[in-house]
């Protein structure tokens, strides 16, 4: 749950909101309702924003492994989704408990790191043009996230040393 109006919700336990507190409220909840509506549109338009770029990506990296491609593909997917239910909850944590604690273990493993970061410029290229500037607005920056936390991975085993 969005923290903002966990708290809100929590100060009010034992007494009325203040009138700041429920502006504060209202906007939270309108705020709300536009995450959700870029939820949905995200949802209902999850596969004209992911084929592009998967099309794309087929053409760049031409001469290698489809499984590897495919996996790629999937780790985006995934990342949408959970970029997407993160949003929804505002809540960045969800996105890195759900999948940016292991995904960079597994884009070593297999060395996708190329392939993941060209699937992300080709998925942004694609939100850009499929969503409105308002719904990339609260999108964008947990995919951001997830595109940062790859450009930096490292092997498990160096990040201990």
């Amino acid at each position: 749950m969005d923290t903002a109006l966990q708290s809100l919700i929590y100060a009010a336990d034992d007494h009325y909101l203040s009138d700041a507190d429920l502006d504060r409220f209202g906007k939270d909840v309108q705020a709300l309702g536009d995450r959700i509506e870029a939820y949905e549109y995200i949802r209902e338009r999850e596969l004209s924003i992911l084929q592009p770029a998967v099309d794309y990506l087929t053409e760049e990296f031409l001469g290698s492994d489809p499984k590897l491609l495919e996996r790629a593909v999937m780790h985006w997917l995934s990342i949408l989704r959970y970029a997407a239910m993160a949003m929804l909850l505002n809540n960045s944590e969800y996105l890195s408990r759900r999948i940016l604690e292991w995904l960079p273990d597994l884009v070593e493993v297999y060395q996708l790191r190329d392939i993941e970061l060209a699937l992300y410029r080709l998925i942004l290229v694609q939100a850009k043009s499929s969503l409105s500037p308002e719904q990339l607005a609260l999108i964008k920056p947990y995919l951001e996230e997830a595109y940062a936390v790859l450009l930096n991975a490292k092997p498990a085993l160096q990040k201990a040393a």
